[in-house]
């Protein structure tokens, strides 16, 4: 009978957490959508480069407020609403927009569990846009700025002993300040879409010894068959042991050590595995840090052995390589936009959806496109195979073009505030994605949208990160700097310009529209570079694209991205509708097509 009891009562309690929330704004959704538990919210493992076994999640529904900037701490809320969806989004249960003159702020209780006694206690946010300010128990335990980047508070000073309040207050300017924003603005339209203000990853809680591991920084080196793990640590003392595990399966491959806080080398077995599209080979990873030979603190990672670089052929023309082979990288332009959470996907089979869909449809990478996305949507794309060039998300004048078919056009002024705000903010970006295999190329501007002191930046970053490539503005300003010239066209592809010293390659072209009526963001508002009114007629031009690329390679293109992989909004040139409920062009005719580029060069 108390079993029956118990049942009911966690059947009422999730029927009245349902009624207190539900979708808003009416218009189409993804199929994950429908699936959404407001008590199970995102509920994997927010972070699996750097994996411990004991966390929190706390994801769901959390009370929320807005109120004019400067406002003190309300005493009472608005309503809920459910974390971690942007408030203007479907999914959040509020569909407001915040805009610069409000603040929004989040409220709710949680419990340490009792087994957690002795540990520091971190609380961690996967991303919050723009800027937010956190209290446990109305105790301020800090502030971050970056819309784009995990952050994390030791709260352990402010926990009280049963129920805590957490309160997290955000501001989020959108296009009225010149932090990055990508294609936020507030009033959508076009090319631009809809602001996302507020927590929009996962936020959890994560018990860490008194001393700890904070980050990893993994480097391969395939010419030397070595490979490189700088651990971080804090409160470092120099006595401290850390050591390094590869596995392959439960299989010890390849072990190093090291003390004085200096980086773990690992030789690596004659018979190593190496990555790229065709083989996706991870190896797993376990540190370890000793104090007086004494294990205290224990993380479980992964890694994959390959090389990212360019090199002249046999025909003088540079080439991108990969493995010290040329590889012609091909890949779709991804925004990582859904009708339903904006800039959060639904669910985690949501998040691997369009990844995989991008390999089904013959590419071997993805240009991410002034977006960074959450941990496990890497992580997908280190398991599965696909080469990510990473954009910089773009903010403050947007767009700001000069001369941009030619080289060394006048940059964007940005003033003190927003060039410090730009280097912050991509070096954190750098810093959150460096030990994930997949990502080959850093892109720190898009058609010249904020671009500023190129050559610098850059150099920077090239001498930032080495293992990588640097296409220095993609379809922008041009300057002769970093591993690539990269032009954009549309409809069709076009190489209107060569560079005899660096990589040439065609960051965007394609754009082809097709337009499905019960598919639509708008139903009166739609846009695509061309459109075409059957899928045959849009694969067909696709095709006829494809074709013209493959005689371009030879002449000297080395990498190629269609726009774009999904409908976003009023644009209505994706692969698959917005919704994902539709692929609208022949994917085996892609397919075929698609893989033949992507070998042209073997």
């Amino acid at each position: 009978m108390r079993k029956v009891v118990c049942s009911l009562v966690i059947l009422i309690n999730s029927v009245y957490l349902f009624a207190q929330w539900k979708p808003v704004g009416g218009r189409i959704m993804t199929e994950w959508a429908a699936k959404i538990d407001v008590e199970n919210v995102l509920p994997e493992y927010p972070r699996p480069i750097m994996e411990r076994a004991d966390w929190i999640n706390l994801n769901g529904l959390w009370n929320y407020a807005i109120s004019p900037v400067g406002q003190a701490m309300p005493q009472s809320y608005d309503g809920r609403i459910l974390v971690p969806f942007a408030v203007e989004s479907s999914l959040s249960g509020v569909g407001k927009s915040l805009g610069e003159k409000n603040e929004l702020w989040y409220q709710r209780q949680f419990s340490v569990p009792s087994k957690w006694k002795g540990h520091r206690i971190l609380l961690h946010f996967g991303a919050v846009d723009w800027k937010a300010d956190v209290w446990v128990n109305k105790v301020k335990v800090g502030q971050h700025t970056g819309g784009f980047t995990p952050f994390s508070f030791d709260i352990t000073p402010a926990l009280l002993n049963g129920e805590n309040e957490l309160i997290v207050k955000v501001w989020d300017p959108t296009d009225k300040g010149p932090q990055p924003r990508g294609k936020q603005v507030s009033k959508p339209g076009g090319i631009w879409y809809t602001p996302v203000s507020g927590i929009w990853q996962t936020v959890w809680l994560e018990p860490v010894p008194i001393r700890s591991i904070v980050n990893i920084k993994t480097t391969p080196d395939i010419d030397r068959n070595k490979l490189t793990v700088e651990v971080m640590t804090d409160h470092q003392m120099l006595s401290d042991k850390l050591e390094v595990k590869v596995l392959e399966g439960k299989q010890l491959v390849a072990v190093g050590s090291s003390v004085n806080g200096i980086p773990v080398e690992i030789a690596m077995p004659s018979d190593v595995k190496w990555w790229s599209p065709d083989s996706p080979f991870l190896y797993d990873m376990e540190i370890c840090l000793y104090s007086e030979n004494k294990l205290i603190d224990k993380v479980k990672s992964y890694t994959a052995m390959r090389k990212y670089s360019t090199k002249r052929d046999k025909n003088g023309i540079v080439r991108l390589q990969l493995n010290n082979k040329d590889l012609f990288q091909f890949g779709l332009l991804d925004q990582g936009w859904w009708p339903d959470g904006l800039y959060t996907a639904p669910s985690d089979e949501a998040l691997v959806y369009d990844i995989q869909k991008t390999k089904d449809f013959g590419y071997n990478m993805i240009r991410k496109h002034i977006k960074v996305e959450p941990a496990r949507w890497y992580t997908y794309c280190d398991r599965l195979g696909v080469i990510v060039w990473q954009d910089m998300p773009s903010g403050d004048k947007n767009p700001e073009w000069q001369n941009r078919k030619y080289f060394e056009g006048t940059e964007f002024k940005r003033s003190a505030e927003s060039e410090a705000i730009y280097r912050k903010e991509w070096k954190e970006i750098i810093d959150c994605l460096y030990s994930y295999p997949c990502i080959g190329t850093w892109v720190p501007f898009n058609e010249a949208w904020g671009q500023f002191k190129t050559p610098e930046i850059a150099e920077w970053t090239k001498q930032y990160d080495p293992s990588r490539l640097v296409n220095p503005a993609s379809g922008g300003n041009h300057y002769t700097c970093g591993d690539m010239l990269d032009l954009h066209n549309y409809p069709g592809p076009e190489m209107y310009l060569y560079d005899a010293q660096r990589a040439t390659v065609l960051g965007e072209y394609g754009g082809i529209g097709l337009v499905l009526k019960e598919h639509l963001w708008e139903p009166n508002r739609n846009w695509g570079y061309v459109q075409f009114s059957t899928s045959k007629e849009a694969t067909d031009e696709y095709l006829k694209y494809a074709n013209m690329l493959k005689d371009m390679i030879a002449r000297g293109f080395s990498a190629a991205v269609y726009t774009q992989t999904t409908d976003v909004e009023i644009e209505v040139n994706g692969l698959m509708t917005y919704d994902r409920k539709v692929i609208k062009l022949d994917e085996q005719n892609l397919k075929r097509v698609n893989t033949e580029i992507c070998e042209s060069l073997k």
